[in-house]
């Protein structure tokens, strides 16, 4: 995977589109690219959009974009999409929405299907977001699925999380007040030319106002009509704002520093988890194991502990 490396390094878009996909689809060479990258990365900002479904997450990114180029970043774009049910793919809505930056060479954007994964992001989104920022983007905007409350995974990926609401939720608080209300670090009231919008923005602030000791920083709330571009200024400062503030407290670091923790750990879990099922778990052995316990010859928590104490056993020196 040398070669490919370095064409990606040298700005080669072909080369770039398929190292993600041996990074999104785990192909032979997967942790090569992931490895020889990693050293290029750390200088993007990431910043996450997230909200339910219609909020026009894709709109508000789609204008971003414009803003970010004008200043002379280069962004990449990875849209998690909805899974399509034949092929697993994603179905590539989010593309659709953005193809006016098609032609624009300091634009890349990069579908992936979430593939069942909960929690609004694709199992491989970080690894994309490595292979973006090692390729010289300067900014990468994850775009999370939309599927409302379980949009979290996102906090651990971003520098800065934008969730983007739109009134007429119904009990509108009630809607965003658990999971997604704690993430954000900027809130969008897009489609603010409906009514409600002015309502929700108080019950935005009122739920601000009543976390109780007051926060290092306060989450800006802006109204927005990305579909003619509304908004979309106030938005980029408000990003901004939050960006000078990490930088300057140390947040980011702390953020980061989070944020390689939890991909530490999940890179173990996983290699310890494929090195058991290909040692001590094959298809025969957790077959036996698995009647065993549907019988009550045995319990899944003795089971477990005694595999686990095995496998111990063998890596002591």
């Amino acid at each position: 995977m040398d070669g490919l490396v370095e064409r990606v390094l040298a700005g080669d878009i072909r080369a770039l589109s398929r190292a993600l996909s041996v990074v999104e689809d785990r192909r032979e060479g997967c942790r090569a690219v992931l490895k020889a990258l990693y050293r290029h990365s750390g200088r993007a900002r990431v910043i996450g959009i997230t909200g339910p479904p219609g909020a026009g997450k894709s709109t508000l990114a789609n204008g971003l974009i414009g803003r970010f180029r004008a200043a002379g970043s280069r962004v990449a774009v990875v849209a998690v999409d909805p899974s399509s049910a034949f092929s697993g793919g994603a179905i590539l809505g989010d593309r659709i929405r953005m193809q006016d930056r098609a032609l624009d060479e300091g634009v890349f954007i990069r579908s992936m299907a979430t593939r069942g994964h909960m929690g609004g992001l694709a199992a491989a989104t970080d690894d994309a977001v490595t292979v973006l920022d090692g390729a010289g983007y300067d900014v990468v905007l994850v775009e999370t699925v939309g599927v409302g409350q379980d949009e979290v995974d996102i906090v651990r990926e971003a520098d800065t999380v934008l969730v983007v609401l739109v009134p007429g939720l119904g009990d509108d608080i009630q809607a965003i007040k658990a999971g997604i209300m704690e993430i954000a670090d900027v809130f969008v009231i897009n489609k603010a030319d409906r009514e409600g919008a002015g309502r929700l923005e108080r019950e935005l602030h009122s739920m601000l106002a009543l976390a109780g000791e007051a926060p290092a920083w306060t989450p800006r709330v802006v109204k927005t009509v990305a579909s003619r571009g509304e908004g979309l200024d106030a938005v980029a400062a408000a990003l901004s704002d939050h960006s000078d503030h990490l930088a300057a407290s140390g947040a980011l670091d702390a953020r980061r520093h989070q944020k390689h923790r939890q991909r530490l750990w999940n890179l173990l879990e996983e290699g310890f988890t494929e090195r058991l099922r290909r040692r001590r778990l094959d298809g025969h052995a957790e077959g036996a194991l698995l009647e065993r316990l549907v019988r009550r010859e045995a319990d899944p928590y003795t089971t477990a502990e005694e595999i686990l104490a095995s496998v111990l056993r063998e890596e002591a020196p």
